[in-house]
């Protein structure tokens, strides 16, 4: 008897079946004497749309709302549908007694394995596969430890709450908002508040009211001060108060009132989770959250040289750390053999900052695996990021960075001028990044820049150079980036009013680390926020949009609370039918909401292009293909592309060349210019027809159509014209 192994893409199939030996190649699968490697498309199953549940719902109307199916159902996703039925096939066998799901190691992954196993019925036993990177001695390992198919039921369970959540909230809310307002407006229970804290930061910044302040800064030859008063505030609001402090002190004498040397030690970042790897990627590179995901993703299917990407833990586990010496031989190749060499040449420095099994939950920190390292084989954004995850794996198991802190109060005239500077002793993990990384902490906090001071002693006389008042303007709070934003839904507490919930999901979020980017993308590609280089801005849709909905479900309170109940739901601790009903009570309430609202929304993407079948003006909206032009009106449902390419047509009354759009009855051309239009077929079928009717002028065929087929209209304009010359000849 053998074994079906279903891994979540056929690449991961490809190498689990070498390393398994199923080199026998067949139709959706791999075989060989003791499995068969199958795999999905990422989801090939996946819950029912609602007019799956009933035919009402085939047309979208506020008084079908809510939408409660009493038993959520399941459905064959047609795009993918014949690999399905190749697996369903495959379960069918009867030489195959047991399931090994090889999904990714997620909640997630089980998800798609277990509605595959669902909808095809297998009733058979099954295993679990449950490896953090893809090399073939992970696999190996993984297929000697394979745990119980039924250890991840809890896990499974979180799944499908939170897919039914998303299904129950999301569609209500959106066909909600869409049928009252006209528009196309979508929410969900992640997206929303995500979408929320943007909102609220522009509103932030839009009724900011800049003011000026004023610095003083006295230059002591070999170093300067700058002032502070007796709470150590530099700002000072008015001027005459600041020429006062300058007027005072220019000139005269100061004494080192205060010299204080202190001794800090500033320990290596931990190692990276994903969040983390996505806010530097973005920081350093300018990469999207979802560049970043997609990239690692690569670096680790493809290349086999990083750990297991969807992780939130930022900690290896004690069995791992006999591994890691094999780690860093592996990576001990061009500029990083200097930078190995040393960790190696001793015992490694195994610290809690490193290996904590209490803090690592399904998988591990991101660090790389002992795969030989081919660094040309990687494309230059590859590249980058696996220098960041080599560099932290490195600098983490580097000593810390040791210096001493000197900080001077000069005493001048009774005012105190503030400098600092500081002594490094021991560069440590610093030496990783040489001048890459900013070499600042926490003597930034009050804005004091670094200077030379280890020269100066306590009671030495100091004579004032120059002084002068600096002017500034107090700044807007900064525009959300992805790094920013992410740290932001990692931990939305500061979001939250009440102290004890705040506390409560500390360690939970908006969404998780494997969805976030997916959530930033969602919220982008549905006009509701635009990037500005780095900044993500809301549009005037997106902050209409959160006047709209429920106040509850725009807050990260709520999400928050979630996110926790999915995990200790997924840790066996929470109750899943407790959780679905507080779902489907919170679903009726935020569509009743959105009936009894009162709020308008004026759409600001009307185009002045006018729907040909009923008139109105089309509206400008981002589809799967591109921009799309949408009839307003539902029942109409014209929808044609909004930069359509421009063909070699040209229109038969003005001669100018005329695009292709899409209507219902089919593709059409339409000239932009005089509104000249006709079907595609039809207009092709002319100049076949012009071809074929006898003696035909090329000159004025290209003139019309560049050498491409013309229409009807266009075919009797041919013959009209070749008739009008033939009248005329003497």
């Amino acid at each position: 008897m053998k074994a079906l192994v279903l891994a979540e893409k056929p690449s991961v199939a490809r190498e689990i079946a070498r390393v398994l030996g199923c080199n026998s190649k067949n139709k959706g699968y791999l075989e060989g004497p003791k499995y068969v490697v199958t795999w999905a498309l990422g989801h090939l199953v996946t819950l029912a749309e609602p007019e799956e549940y009933d035919d009402k719902y085939k047309t979208w109307r506020l008084e079908d709302l809510p939408m409660m199916p009493k038993e959520m159902k399941l459905k064959v996703i047609k795009e993918s549908s014949h690999q399905f039925y190749a697996i369903k096939t495959l379960m069918k066998r009867g030489d195959l007694s047991e399931l090994i799901i090889a999904t990714d190691a997620g909640r997630e992954g089980e998800l798609v394995a277990r509605w595959i196993m669902e909808e095809a019925k297998w009733k058979k036993p099954f295993k679990r596969l449950w490896i953090s990177s893809q090399t073939d001695a992970a696999i190996r390992q993984g297929f000697a430890q394979l745990k119980p198919g039924s250890a991840y039921n809890t896990l499974y369970d979180s799944a499908v709450c939170r897919a039914e959540a998303d299904w129950l909230i999301g569609l209500n809310v959106t066909r909600a908002l869409t049928t009252k307002y006209n528009a196309q407006l979508n929410a969900g229970r992640v997206q929303t508040p995500t979408l929320a804290m943007i909102v609220q930061r522009e509103q932030e910044i839009r009724k900011f009211v800049p003011k000026d302040y004023w610095t003083v800064r006295a230059d002591f030859g070999d170093y300067f001060g700058d002032w502070r008063d007796k709470s150590q505030q530099g700002r000072i609001f008015d001027e005459a108060k600041a020429e006062v402090i300058k007027t005072k002190v220019r000139g005269g004498q100061g004494r080192i009132s205060e010299l204080k040397v202190e001794s800090k030690s500033e320990p290596a970042p931990l190692a990276y989770d994903l969040t983390e790897l996505q806010r530097d990627a973005n920081k350093r590179f300018g990469f999207s959250a979802q560049k970043t995901l997609s990239t690692l993703q690569g670096l680790y299917e493809r290349h086999k040289l990083v750990t297991y990407p969807r992780t939130d833990s930022r900690y290896l586990t004690t069995d791992m750390v006999p591994t890691l010496p094999g780690r860093l031989k592996s990576i001990a190749i061009g500029e990083y053999a200097a930078l190995v060499r040393p960790i190696l040449a001793k015992p490694l420095n195994i610290t809690k900052r490193l290996v904590d099994n209490s803090k690592v939950t399904d998988h591990h920190a991101i660090i790389p695996t002992d795969q030989f390292v081919q660094l040309s084989a990687l494309n230059p954004d590859e590249r980058k990021l696996y220098d960041l995850i080599v560099k932290r794996f490195i600098a983490v198991l580097y000593p810390p960075l040791k210096y001493d802190r000197i900080t001077l109060i000069t005493n001048v005239e009774g005012e105190e001028f503030f400098s600092r500077g500081k002594v490094i002793n021991q560069l440590g993990w610093k030496e990783v990044y040489g001048k890459t990384m900013d070499q600042d902490g926490e003597e930034k906090d009050d804005n004091l820049p670094e200077q030379l001071l280890q020269s100066q002693k306590k009671g030495d006389i100091k004579q004032i150079k120059d002084c002068k008042t600096i002017k500034s303007q107090t700044k807007p709070p900064a525009r959300y980036t992805e790094a920013t934003l992410l740290s932001a839904m990692e931990s939305p507490g500061k979001f939250i009013g009440d102290e004890e919930l705040r506390d409560a999901v500390k360690n939970s979020g908006l969404g998780t680390p494997a969805t976030r980017a997916e959530i930033i993308e969602k919220i982008i590609n549905t006009d509701y926020v635009e990037r500005r280089g780095k900044e993500l801005v809301p549009t005037s849709k997106g902050i209409q949009l959160i006047d709209l909905v429920s106040s509850e479900l725009k807050s990260p309170e709520l999400t928050a609370k979630w996110e926790q109940v999915l995990a200790e739901i997924a840790r066996g601790q929470g109750n899943k039918a407790r959780f679905m009903e507080g779902i489907r009570e919170y679903a009726v309430k935020i569509v009743k909401e959105v009936v009894n609202s009162d709020i308008t929304f004026k759409a600001d993407n009307v185009s002045r292009v006018k729907c040909p079948d009923c008139g109105k003006y089309l509206m400008t909206i981002k589809g799967k293909r591109g921009r799309m032009l949408v009839c307003p009106d539902r029942e109409c449902g014209h929808r044609e592309t909004a930069e359509p390419q421009l063909s070699h047509f040209r229109c038969p009354q003005c001669k100018k060349k005329m695009p292709i759009i899409e209507k219902k009855t089919g593709p059409a051309v339409r000239c932009s210019t005089c509104g000249f239009s006709e079907k595609l077929q039809d207009f092709k079928a002319g100049l076949q027809s012009a071809r074929s009717g006898g003696k035909v002028n090329k000159k004025l065929i290209e003139t019309y159509s560049d050498k491409e087929s013309i229409g009807t209209s266009l075919g009797d304009l041919l013959k009209a014209a070749l008739q009008q010359t033939d009248t005329e000849k003497p």
